[in-house]
């Protein structure tokens, strides 16, 4: 927001330079991005006064003799401009002088005759009319004929002035204006604030009734309106002009400037309808009907829905509430009768109407961040002051403030000295703390008790609570004034990371490894991403938490589930033409932990793996798994489980010492089919999810590994080639295996055979076991003894024969 040094001079008596008073803005939480000087590019360029001037023979150019005061007093100077008489008073840019836009200026020859300088139009300092009068002629610039001479040209056409570039954030709408700055400037000064004149008086009826009424009063709290007849059009004085100019704004004419100033300058949007252009001299604060249009002042027709707000007369919409008033009851020359209206819309109202239709103004930026309930008050006395001052009407008797019903009252906050500093971390003087919070409008009562009722002023509608106002107490007492410390909790650590995070490290670099790369994705996605995965309506997976103010709805909840996220990025990899990747995610989920939800989330951390391409399979996955769980020096066992988005032939539940951590396997085609990406891709894509409990992997793992000696002793290998039911797992036969016998460290399936001569429902599985000890050699009788044991195990638990 651009607000003008020179105008926050005349409503506080400032007495600190443009450049210091930036650092105390910055001081106290006030970002100014730039401090523009008006003069800037602008050198040596001064008052010249006219003293000879005579026509250069056979050019359109007249030589000049200027007086430019300490600088000269017979400056030779040829121009070609027409307008100048001689004793007039013109800017003069001398030799080696700078005009905006990096222009250089040298003395030269000019048709043959020697010039030392440039005299100059408005338009080649930078000005217009708005700023100073005269500027736009075609020529040059006549200055006032008390001048004086070599006086340098900044002051005296008012480019002695600095614009601050102001961020305002999104929890101090009351800033958006000039007085708003004007009252922090005050605060920061310990100076008064001038408060611009609000008085006017009403000097007639009004001649006929008007009709004002609001039907979405949840939309639009408060709507103020006032009639004003006998509207007299003409042009804005000089200091109204010359306020909107160094705001980037162009007069129209004193009453459309009267709303653009008061905008400006009180914070409050407003509006002026033309009653003769308003059907049935009505006005109706109403949500848009399905399908009507509106043509705005910038010649834009829209298509409104009921998500839209408006104001309409008797037969259509006349505004978009908060953005831009319609072409058809814009003001003109023949206006004779003015509704003006200040009102406060609901935010996200504008901001969502705004962004739907594409359709922004300096009005909807202010509403967007908010209008308190107490400025549409403000801003309408302010314009009808304007009115009254400037000659523009007659202000009538008859006015309108329609209110949702709540009282317009200030916030109280009953607190203690010592909340307040408990927040700061220091001690700050009551009386110090007092005097900064009623320099800041608020009001102190201090109790019996000792404690504080504070009650805030009215357009601070952000203060809730005493940790509001410590925050105002410390920007305004300097957050020099902080005295680092440690937290409570805090203590001294010799750095590096804790055991969890090596752990979360240890497992990225183990995915890695074989291949995977890690992806990073929202916490947030919609309801949406549970019907993609086909999660049934009573699955716990679908009590996820809703954000009450989400960006979009299609990030409404967060995720109870990483593998949405995962689909997703694989989908958008595929659009793209990557064909093929391995991808993991190590993030939180979130889970409720009961509905209604009353208390924070239990975040459980997750893992989710996810391969993709024509080469990719089952044990892709399962090996990735195994690739883990050698790592930690965990056992994974697999069971085969039904998973709603996981193909019920193609996947498998994961334990480990019992514990359930997660599932694996193939996308269930029928979710596959619905993916939006290409038939061929479908046909020739296989994509394998899987999903882990991090935090139960992590129950598993014993500590930190140890180092193990391997054993001096050559290990002994023996392949068994067995015959069982189609039924019976693989995971069943490799434990019933390795509990035989501890000199077992490894069993390997390495084959799996199929045929007629088998039986009907057998299969042939063959493994490869490896028998070691690290202390002495395994004997041949020892080898022996373990295997009749295997075997003896696997046909009395499994039913199983040696092939």
């Amino acid at each position: 927001m651009k607000v003008p040094f020179s105008w926050l001079k005349e409503l506080v008596d400032i007495d600190v330079t443009a450049q210091e008073l930036e650092e105390k803005l910055f001081s106290c939480g006030f970002e100014v991005e730039e401090l523009i000087p008006l003069d800037a590019g602008i050198s040596k360029v001064v008052v010249g006064k006219i003293v000879e001037m005579e026509p250069q023979e056979g050019t359109h150019l007249t030589k000049c003799v200027v007086d430019c005061g300490e600088y000269g007093h017979d400056i030779r100077i040829s121009t070609g401009a027409a307008n100048m008489k001689l004793g007039d008073c013109v800017p003069a840019a001398l030799d080696g002088s700078t005009l905006p836009g990096g222009i250089r200026i040298k003395a030269r020859k000019m048709q043959g005759v020697e010039s030392n300088g440039m005299l100059c139009s408005g338009e080649e300092l930078g000005l217009n009319d708005d700023l100073f009068p005269g500027s736009e002629v075609y020529g040059l610039l006549i200055l006032p004929e008390d001048s004086v001479p070599g006086t340098d040209i900044a002051p005296v056409v008012g480019l002695d002035d600095y614009i601050f570039d102001i961020s305002i954030t999104a929890n101090r709408p009351d800033c958006q204006s000039v007085l708003g700055i004007a009252r922090e400037v005050a605060a920061i000064l310990g100076k008064p604030l001038h408060m611009p004149a609000m008085d006017y008086n009403t000097v007639c009826d009004a001649d006929e009734p008007i009709s004002v009424k609001v039907e979405a009063p949840d939309l639009c709290p408060r709507y103020m309106a006032h009639y004003v007849r006998n509207i007299r059009m003409s042009e804005s004085p000089r200091w109204m002009k010359r306020h909107l100019a160094l705001c980037g704004l162009r007069s129209i004419s004193n009453v459309v400037d009267i709303t653009n100033h008061t905008l400006l300058e009180m914070g409050q949007p407003m509006h002026a309808f033309d009653l003769n252009k308003v059907a049935g001299r009505s006005i109706t604060v109403r949500r848009a009907v399905e399908g009507e249009k509106i043509t705005t002042l910038d010649e834009k027709e829209f298509t409104l829905n009921p998500n839209n707000l408006v104001i309409c007369d008797a037969e259509k919409p006349v505004a978009l509430a908060g953005i831009m008033g319609g072409a058809n009851s814009g003001m003109d020359d023949n206006t004779t009768s003015l509704l003006f209206e200040c009102a406060t819309f609901a935010r996200d109202s504008v901001r969502k109407t705004s962004r739907a239709l594409g359709q922004n103004s300096d009005s909807s930026a202010r509403y967007e961040k908010g209008v308190d309930r107490h400025s549409p008050e403000l801003g309408l006395a302010r314009a009808l002051h304007l009115i009254q001052e400037l000659d523009c009407g007659d202000i009538t008797t008859l006015e309108y403030d329609l209110t949702d019903g709540r009282p317009l009252e200030r916030k109280h906050i009953v607190t203690t000295p010592a909340k307040i500093c408990g927040v700061l971390g220091i001690t700050v003087p009551d009386q110090t703390m007092i005097d900064i919070l009623k320099r800041l409008e608020f009001t102190v009562d201090v109790q019996a008790d000792g404690s504080w009722d504070v009650s805030a002023p009215l357009y601070r509608e952000d203060v809730e609570s005493f940790p509001d106002l410590a925050e105002e107490v410390i920007r305004e007492y300097g957050y020099d004034h902080i005295v680092p410390t440690f937290l409570n909790t805090a203590a001294v650590t010799n750095g590096g990371l804790n055991y969890e995070q090596k752990q979360q490290l240890k497992t990225k670099r183990l995915l890695a490894a074989q291949g995977f790369y890690e992806a990073s994705t929202l916490a947030f996605y919609s309801n949406a991403e549970f019907d993609m995965l086909h999660i049934p309506a009573e699955d716990e997976a679908r009590k996820a938490i809703r954000i009450l103010n989400p960006i979009s709805e299609n990030l409404s909840v967060m995720r109870t589930l990483l593998a949405p996220s995962m689909l997703n990025v694989i989908v958008d990899n595929l659009k793209k033409g990557n064909a093929e990747g391995r991808l993991f995610e190590m993030a939180p989920v979130y889970l409720a932990k009961e509905l209604p939800i009353n208390e924070h989330p239990h975040e459980r951390q997750t893992l989710c793996i996810g391969a993709f391409g024509p080469e990719e399979d089952f044990f892709t996955v399962k090996g990735a798994l195994e690739g883990l769980a050698e790592g930690f020096d965990l056992t994974f066992t697999y069971q085969r489980e039904t998973t709603s988005w996981l193909h019920p032939g193609i996947s498998a539940a994961v334990y480990c010492n019992g514990k359930r951590l997660g599932v694996f396997g193939k996308l269930a085609n029928e979710i596959n089919a619905e993916l939006e990406i290409a038939k061929e891709q479908k046909d020739s894509q296989n994509i394998y999810l899987g999903e882990l409990d991090y935090e139960a992997l992590m129950s598993c793992v014993e500590g930190e590994l140890r180092y193990k000696p391997l054993s001096p002793y050559a290990a002994v290998k023996r392949d068994l080639a067995l015959v069982c039911d189609e039924a019976v797992a693989c995971g069943d036969i490799e434990e019933t295996i390795k509990k035989a016998s501890p000199l077992i460290t490894e069993v390997k399936l390495f084959d799996i055979y199929r045929g007629a001569n088998l039986g009907e429902g057998k299969k042939s599985m063959a493994f490869s076991l490896t028998l070691s000890d690290p202390a002495a050699e395994v004997s041949n009788e020892q080898v022996e003894r373990t295997v009749k044991k295997v075997l003896g195990n696997l046909k009395f638990k499994l039913g199983i024969e040696i092939r």
